[in-house]
Order: structure tokens, then sequence, then C-alpha cells
């Protein structure tokens, strides 16, 4: 039979096959998650430098694409300004002279009307 000292001694070296069991799994594990994240991070890696490549030439593109905008958009602006100038003269070439004549003649039919002879007013009820 086993003394007292010899079953704790026994126990005791189990708990310690089990604790080491354990850890190694744990460690195992641990390697495996290492590894796999390695492949992540050099997959990302490999994938990432293209990616930014891409998107160094998307934005050179796009800031081609916004000066050529910018120029464009001056333009339409120094056209919408000529084309201002253009209505404003447009108007006052028009304008002016039509409200001259829309004058005279105004004047001309008030002189003629003030040289008839006043209608008699039994001619005014009478109908045409």
């Amino acid at each position: 039979m086993l003394t007292a000292g010899e079953v704790a001694g026994l126990i005791a070296a189990t708990g310690w096959m089990v604790l080491v069991c354990v850890l190694v799994m744990v460690l195992v594990k641990l390697a495996r998650l290492l590894t796999e994240t390695t492949k992540a991070v050099s997959d990302l890696n490999n994938r990432l430098i293209p990616m930014l490549d891409d998107m160094s030439v998307t934005v050179n593109e796009t800031n081609r694409q916004l000066i050529a905008v910018e120029a464009i958009a001056k333009d339409v602006k120094q056209v919408s300004g000529h084309a201002a100038k253009l209505s404003a003269v447009t108007q006052t070439m028009f304008t002016g002279p039509l409200i001259k004549v829309s004058s005279l003649g105004h004047g001309v039919r008030r002189a003629i009307e003030a040289r008839r002879p006043p209608r008699r007013k039994a001619q005014q009820g009478r109908p045409r």
C-alpha cells in the first residue's frame, strides 16, 4: 500500500501532467493563431500595395479632371458675364428707341385728337 506522502506526490504529479497538457494545447493553438495572423497580414500587405497604387492613380486622375472642370466653370462664368452684358446692351438698344417711338405715337395721337372738332352728342349716341 501507498503511504499518504506517496499518494499526495502521485496526485501532485498527475495535476502537473494535466496542467502541462493543457498548456501545450493552448500553446499549439496560439502558434496556429499567430501563423494564421502572419499569413493574413502578409496577404493584406500584398493586396494593399496595388490598391494604394490604384488609389494614387485615381486621385491624380481626379485632380486632373477637377482642373478641367475648374477651367470649364471659369469659361461658363465668363460666357455668363458676356451674356448679361449683351442682354443689357440689347435692352438699352431696343427699349430706348421703343419708348421714344411710343411717346411720339402717343403725342401725335393727342395732337390729332386736339385738332379735330368736338363731336356732337347726338352723333355719339347713334349706332354705327
